[in-house]
């Protein structure tokens, strides 16, 4: 079978007409031009050369054979340049995981950056809760991923990057008098996101600071999102739990007749970026990884500013 070596022998022997000239341009001693047409011939099962004087003259096979192998070596130099490309992010697609709220946290302002500095990057954010994301990561369809823990799967490397503190939302002024304990929160009207995931790792921790103060987590209305959450608190007729983070970026979305208290015992969300143990990311996730983690760490400051409490406004008109 012919070699991509061999082809690159014999089209610069059928340009220059010399296999000493070849050998030249190549970089080769002449003996190793020679065997390498030589092993073509007898790969093809054709004569490729006929020598006149010190010059070579190309048969009708040679003839046949030549566009074909420029093909095959422009080909192999066009695969090289897309894998330089990718390696030096000029172009190529970032799959990336994301949490469910990441719409909220991430927003588009990672991708956006991300194009700025490589017009040429295709992206995907990928994932519609972190469960989902993880199991994507164990299946190897993602290199890397921005999750909400805890993760148990001693097969990821992961790398926390913001605490969020979690706080108790109503409409209701009377409710945010001080921090609400665990047993408040266990008879309070609630309403929850994440209703198709029953294993969301803020519920989860809600449900186990009740739990061990003898109540269960009852919820008067399920959703999807944490907009929706929102809205139906500020009506007034369910009381909810966000975090600082989500209530900044939510921003002008909250009510002023809206408020927020601490928890008793305090609770957090945490996020981390996660990868396989021992991946050796590539360079365009790796920027995506910074990225990310500068936002989240931009939304952390930005949450420690607002405060752990705030006290319900009049509803307005």
């Amino acid at each position: 079978m012919a070699t991509v070596h061999q082809l690159r022998v014999f089209l610069a022997a059928y340009e220059l007409g010399s296999l000493t000239a070849a050998a030249a341009r190549l970089g080769y001693a002449q003996p190793t031009v020679s065997e390498q047409v030589r092993l073509l011939e007898r790969s093809l099962g054709a004569r490729l050369f006929e020598r006149v004087g010190r010059g070579l003259v190309p048969t009708e096979a040679a003839h046949a054979l030549r566009p074909h192998a420029e093909r095959t070596i422009g080909a192999i130099a066009q695969a090289a340049s897309a894998v330089r490309a990718v390696n030096q992010l000029e172009s190529g697609t970032i799959r990336f995981g994301v949490f469910g709220a990441s719409r909220l946290y991430l927003g588009s302002t990672v991708v956006l950056e991300l194009l700025r500095r490589h017009p040429g990057v295709r992206v995907e954010l990928v994932g519609r809760h972190s469960t989902d994301v993880v199991d994507q990561l164990r299946r190897g369809r993602l290199e890397a991923a921005a999750i909400a823990l805890p993760v148990d799967d001693q097969t990821l490397e992961v790398h926390p990057v913001m605490i969020d503190e979690l706080v108790y939302v109503s409409a209701h002024a009377d409710r945010l008098t001080g921090p609400v304990t665990a047993i408040a929160l266990g008879r309070a009207p609630l309403v929850l996101a994440w209703a198709s995931w029953a294993n969301d790792t803020t519920r989860a921790g809600l449900a186990a600071a009740v739990e061990a103060a003898g109540q269960s987590l009852q919820t008067r209305v399920e959703v999807e999102d944490v907009e929706t959450t929102l809205e139906i608190a500020a009506s007034g007729e369910a009381d909810t739990v966000m975090s600082l983070g989500m209530l900044h970026l939510l921003g002008a979305s909250v009510p002023g007749h809206v408020g927020w208290a601490p928890l008793r015992p305090r609770l957090f969300d945490r996020f981390a970026v996660v990868h396989r143990q021992g991946a050796v990311l590539s360079p365009a996730t790796t920027l995506m990884v910074e990225l990310v983690t500068e936002r989240l760490l931009a939304v952390d400051a930005a949450a420690k500013r607002l405060g752990r409490s705030r006290l319900a406004g009049p509803r307005g008109g």
